[in-house]
């Protein structure tokens, strides 16, 4: 299954996947959840409607955005490098990289199409709160864990004798 991500077909369907459930999430959102009001899901999540006119936990907030929308753009043509320069064994990395790809795509349509990027992601305790955030934040941490159990793997993996 994991070897699919090696191939151009499987991983635009992906993203495109991705993409549609990010969008269609954010629109939701921005319909039907109230600006700035905590509603709780389980006792350490909620949903909170926010936005962010950064970047991840909204640095560079102050830089134009079309310069965060350029800075995402070649973000995405090196991660698109690093995919293909990545080896077929490689599994984890690829899926990574595909979606790192989805989440900075759907950021970057937000942006675009919002003029900021739709968070709505809350984790909490009574003492304490992590940033809010949304799936496409969530495809872009996940996909660089994926890449980094890769790099673990490959580390691990005996090397060929040298002749």
């Amino acid at each position: 299954m994991l070897a699919a991500f090696n191939r151009p077909g499987p991983v635009l369907t992906f993203i495109a996947i991705a993409l549609i459930l990010d969008q269609a999430i954010k629109y939701a959102v921005e319909i039907y959840l109230p600006m700035h009001e905590l509603i709780p899901v389980l006792p350490f999540w909620a949903l909170y409607r926010t936005h962010n006119l950064g970047v991840a936990f909204s640095m560079l907030s102050h830089l134009d955005s079309w310069f965060i929308v350029g800075l995402r753009l070649v973000i995405v043509a090196f991660v698109l490098w690093l995919w293909r320069k990545t080896g077929p064994e490689q599994h984890f990395a690829h899926l990574g990289f595909a979606m790192i790809i989805a989440g900075a795509l759907g950021n970057i349509i937000d942006r675009l199409t919002y003029g900021y990027v739709v968070d709505y992601i809350l984790f909490y305790t009574q003492t304490w709160s992590f940033a809010v955030f949304n799936l496409a934040d969530s495809f872009i941490t996940i996909g660089a864990i994926f890449i980094v159990i890769d790099e673990i793997i490959q580390h691990r993996k005996p090397k060929p004798p040298e002749a």
